[in-house]
């Protein structure tokens, strides 16, 4: 993550800004530095990518709320091994709508996307979400799972064309292949232009006519996966993690996409969380308020700490024990365990224990009385 600016410094927004904002802003940013106006055109195009990567997370609730609190190492699990591609980017028409007719059809669709502003987007197969429910201990410690996830996958008889084994599609006439029709209509010195799916292809550019025994011409079948997944430690409510290649399989055999595992952790009866801190009540007697003792405290990596109370201990004294808590994401050490203290007051006294408070209480209330006639 070293080297890596700011989004909110990217995109030139504060942190309280709107999602409305940061798409304006974006979209301003984006028309700079579009590779085929900027006189730099490399230098354009890493700040053309810079500035969509900080919108990708920006313009997402989940990413925002991830980055916001634990900055980029929070996007570990969103994007892939090497960082954000051009394949994380999910707010494509936020492009094409700017460009489209802008710069009619500009090869930045072809630099980043590997297709024409004016036909289809790819072929890639949608993302897939997972979730997953884990115990604290497991959040705690990381786990590795094998989980079964239903998707569609790449029919293996016709390699995902649709099309009966020794046939292929035909290029759709109405279309000549792009998927799409444009309507235009004139009023006076303007006019306008509307695009929209092919109806003869459905938008696929293609048409099979001797569709495949197997998936019935769609090219891809039912299947149910097993996935291995690793969960790391210090995930919480809300983390996803991104293993690429696991979702939906592409059109035309064209590649799958990911499949993101959103973490929910259950609720710990023992204690609570606050991001990588924790939180737990101990009771304790009167006796060990009042003269000072050493509790023992077992953590959630399964070891006992040493609890010092001093003498004087009051009700709600809240206790600190460093690096007990939870371990960050990205493995940046631990948090803290927060220990509040509770005096247990007894409900059943014997004659003899009434009268043993009672003597103390009248020399407490005694010397509590000297010290005011002072």
């Amino acid at each position: 993550m070293v080297g890596k600016r700011d989004y909110y410094e990217v995109l030139g927004v504060s942190k309280d800004t709107s999602k409305d904002e940061i798409k304006r802003a974006y979209r301003k940013l984006a028309k700079k530095y579009h590779p085929d106006v900027a006189e730099n055109k490399t230098e354009a195009a890493e700040r053309f990518k810079e500035v969509s990567e900080a919108y990708e997370v920006l313009a997402d609730d989940d990413k925002r709320a991830l980055y916001d609190k634990y900055g980029h190492a929070g996007l570990q699990g969103s994007f892939g091994a090497q960082g954000f591609d051009w394949s994380d980017f999910s707010h494509y028409q936020d492009i094409s709508d700017i460009f489209g007719d802008i710069f009619n059809g500009s090869s930045v669709f072809d630099q980043f996307f590997g297709t024409s502003g004016r036909g289809p987007r790819s072929n890639r197969g949608p993302d897939l979400r997972y979730n997953m429910q884990i115990s604290l201990d497991d959040a705690y410690k990381g786990m590795h799972v094998e989980v079964r996830v239903p998707k569609e996958a790449t029919c293996e008889k016709c390699k995902g064309s649709g099309a009966r084994p020794g046939t292929a599609p035909i290029r759709c006439q109405s279309c000549g292949g792009t998927g799409q029709v444009r309507h235009g209509q004139s009023q006076g010195f303007i006019q306008f232009v509307r695009i929209g799916p092919c109806p003869s292809c459905r938008g696929k550019g293609d048409i099979v006519k001797e569709p495949c025994p197997e998936c019935h011409g769609r090219g891809k079948v039912p299947t149910t996966s097993k996935i291995k997944i690793e969960v790391p430690p210090g995930v919480e409510t809300g983390s996803r993690l991104r293993i690429t290649g696991q979702g939906e399989a592409g059109e035309k055999g064209g590649p799958s996409g990911d499949l993101y595992v959103v973490i929910f952790v259950k609720q710990d009866d023992r204690v609570e969380r606050e991001g990588e801190h924790l939180y737990m009540t101990e009771t304790i007697s009167f006796g060990q308020a009042a003269l000072g003792d050493d509790v023992e405290i077992t953590t959630l990596d399964g070891t006992v700490a040493k609890l010092k109370i001093p003498p004087g201990t009051q009700p709600g004294t809240i206790f600190s024990l460093r690096g007990k808590g939870m371990p960050t994401i990205g493995g940046r050490g631990y948090g803290n365990l927060f220990v509040k203290a509770e005096v247990e007051v007894p409900r059943k006294l014997t004659t003899e224990q009434k009268n043993l408070i009672k003597e103390f209480d009248k020399k407490v209330a005694k010397r509590r009385k000297g010290l005011f006639e002072l």
